[in-house]
């Protein structure tokens, strides 16, 4: 009798990878409810191991909206090479807007987290926020926001 190995099981990754994936990458998708209605849109994301947080960064609108009045948000982020080659990443937190001194300071340590993953992973040296976030700063004043771990998940498909 002859037994067939199956090695593209989807297996669990385990939290130190999930961090990992969380801090080697920069674009995820954001999801959340409005109106009773789910949503999930791309971000651009940094991750800050230290406060186990997500920060991101929007003009104000549907999604800021959305997330002031449901602050329980999720976010999704994945590197796929194939079919049978991935891994995901799944967390649960919540939504937390920023103001002052502590906005301005974590958007700097976005753009600069966020500018050395670019260069890294594409070659390109971005110098201005808007070469890598669609959110151009003529749109007013940028709402900064956290989003506060409660839980990571993840998992990978490896042939």
């Amino acid at each position: 009798m002859t037994t067939i190995k199956n090695d593209t099981m989807i297996k669990d990754l385990e939290i130190k990878e999930c961090i990992e994936l969380l801090s080697n990458n920069y674009i995820g998708h954001l999801a959340f409810i409005s109106h009773q209605e789910p949503y999930i849109l791309p971000i651009t994301y940094s991750y800050n191991p230290k406060t186990n947080t997500i920060t991101g960064y929007s003009s104000e609108g549907h999604k800021i909206d959305a997330m002031r009045k449901n602050d329980l948000v999720s976010l999704e982020v994945e590197e796929i090479t194939s079919v049978n080659d991935w891994r995901s990443v799944h967390v649960q937190g919540i939504f937390e807007e920023l103001h002052g001194i502590d906005a301005k300071y974590l958007l700097h340590e976005f753009t600069q987290k966020v500018k050395k993953l670019v260069a890294q992973k594409e070659g390109s040296q971005p110098e201005f926020i808007s070469e890598f976030s669609s959110k151009i700063y003529g749109q007013g004043v940028p709402i900064v926001y956290r989003i506060r771990i409660q839980e990571i998940t993840g998992k990978y498909r490896n042939s």
